[in-house]
């Protein structure tokens, strides 16, 4: 029972960090989105990877070396697809707000991450999953863990109801004040290509499983083996957000703000909140004539290292509670999705998202927070019976 609930605790842990990290980047002042983006993303798809599998694992750089080819052009591609869905995250974020968008997003994401490879190994045997999903289903505590992912996917769809009912019954004035570009019909679409490429994060973690197995026979312990593979998922992610980010600094001409302490005219209103999240091109909103053009570059570099750091802790914490998971755990994916969209919905409460929307629109998203809450302790049931009579 001990390990289930640990798992279910890491995986909290980590959706806290997922729901929190775009957070800091509302300190970033005179930055455009692709300045800010890929100064965090260097945290947490390059040195933080680095710097975690280096100090808690055994023979880092000897563990990769061994692996064959094939292992590592898979896990990196899944990781480069990955990296297009991070890429529009930012957009229903944008469009939905951090609540919504990340709920409607993240949806995707816990069906296709979950179900899919359990799905696929009946087709395909050799990929590197514990079970089929007729397997699952054939024991009790599989049986009961399929329930949790059902009741996560129902959560999820009460979440996204409420925000169509957000959108019905606020003013445009309303929805305006609350997210500066609320827009439900785009969001929608941009939320579901965003959520159906990041599920191949799921996809390239699994395919990166030798890595972790080579790791534990280099000495690691097991709670740390997920580590070394989220090295090269993740440096698959930072190719696809490089290019684009440095497409955008030479179109936009925002390559100067790494380095200037000073702020061009035209990019002197920049903001964190003002600039588009999740690769649009900048905006470029016009600043007063007299305007302040000093650029908080430590700041600006503190926040948006402070944002990076915590968006890898996601995977972080989630390579733990996978650790913890056993046969189960294609389960992990749900409880993280479910986790950070209960998380992300507290930070839209707090930043008045929700503000303006009826009593309706609010007793939709409770009820879908509960029932997302309810899955994982359902999920938490099943892990348990796994592990206390192995699953019969």
């Amino acid at each position: 029972m001990g390990s289930a609930l640990l798992g279910v605790v890491f995986h909290w842990l980590g959706g806290l960090a997922s729901g929190s990290f775009y957070v800091p980047y509302k300190g970033v002042r005179k930055w455009s989105w692709e300045t800010y983006w890929l100064v965090g993303g260097f945290f947490s798809w390059l040195i933080c990877p680095l710097l975690f599998a280096a100090v808690l694992t055994k023979d880092i750089f000897g563990v990769l070396c061994s692996q064959s080819l094939s292992t590592l052009v898979w896990t990196f591609l899944f990781g480069v697809l990955w990296g297009t869905g991070g890429l529009t995250f930012g957009l229903a974020m944008r469009y939905l707000g951090m609540s919504l968008g990340m709920g409607v997003a993240l949806g995707y994401c816990a069906a296709f991450g979950t179900l899919l490879p359990p799905i696929f190994k009946l087709f395909v045997p050799s990929i590197p999953v514990p079970e089929t999903i007729i397997e699952i289903a054939s024991s009790k505590a599989g049986l009961v863990t399929l329930l949790g992912v059902a009741v996560c996917l129902l959560g999820i769809f009460i979440a996204a109801l409420a925000g169509a009912t957000k959108e019905k019954e606020m003013s445009a004035e309303e929805k305006r004040r609350a997210i500066a570009e609320f827009s439900f019909r785009k969001g929608i679409l941009v939320a579901t290509f965003s959520g159906i490429m990041s599920a191949c994060f799921s996809f390239g973690l699994t395919a990166g499983n030798p890595i972790g197995e080579a790791s534990i026979a280099a000495g690691t312990s097991e709670i740390w083996s997920g580590l070394p593979k989220l090295i090269v998922v993740m440096f698959g992610g930072f190719t696809t957000n490089f290019v684009w980010c440095v497409g955008l600094n030479l179109k936009n001409r925002t390559g100067y703000q790494y380095l200037s302490s000073r702020a061009r005219v035209e990019h002197a209103g920049l903001t964190a909140s003002g600039s588009e999240h999740g690769g649009g091109s900048s905006s470029v909103l016009p600043s007063p004539v007299h305007g302040d053009l000093k650029i908080p570059m430590l700041g600006n570099y503190l926040f948006s290292a402070l944002a990076g750091t915590t968006w890898y802790f996601q995977f972080f914490f989630y390579t733990m509670g996978e650790t913890q998971m056993g046969k189960f755990g294609f389960a992990s994916w749900t409880l993280h999705m479910a986790s950070i969209i209960i998380f992300s919905t507290m930070w839209g409460w707090i930043f008045n998202e929700w503000k303006g929307s009826s009593k309706n629109a609010h007793r939709l998203i409770c009820l879908g927070i509960l029932t997302l809450l309810a899955s994982t302790i359902i999920i938490g049931i099943g892990t348990y019976i796994k592990g206390s009579s192995g699953g019969h």
